[in-house]
């Protein structure tokens, strides 16, 4: 899970109830963020356009698809 934040502002615009759920921030990457910049798993114009809204972006790590989780049920547990 990612936390983006402007530098400047930090974690003053985080929702307190949103930090309780995550933790502690702990700041692990900073980088010149526009809308050209590629991200592996978010928009960057999306990013910033939160960012300039909200005051933070969340990004979640992706789900899990059930096909991949059934590779790890023993086989006595896969339905027929």
């Amino acid at each position: 899970m990612y936390l983006f934040v402007d530098k400047r502002q930090g974690f003053d615009a985080v929702p307190e109830a949103l930090l309780e759920r995550f933790g502690k921030p702990q700041p692990v990457l900073t980088l010149l963020l526009g809308p050209e910049r590629r991200l592996a798993r978010a928009d960057a114009g999306e990013v910033l356009a939160a960012i300039a809204d909200k005051g933070y972006y969340l990004q979640m790590p992706p789900g899990k698809d059930d096909y991949l989780l059934k590779l790890y049920r023993a086989p006595a547990e896969l339905p027929d």
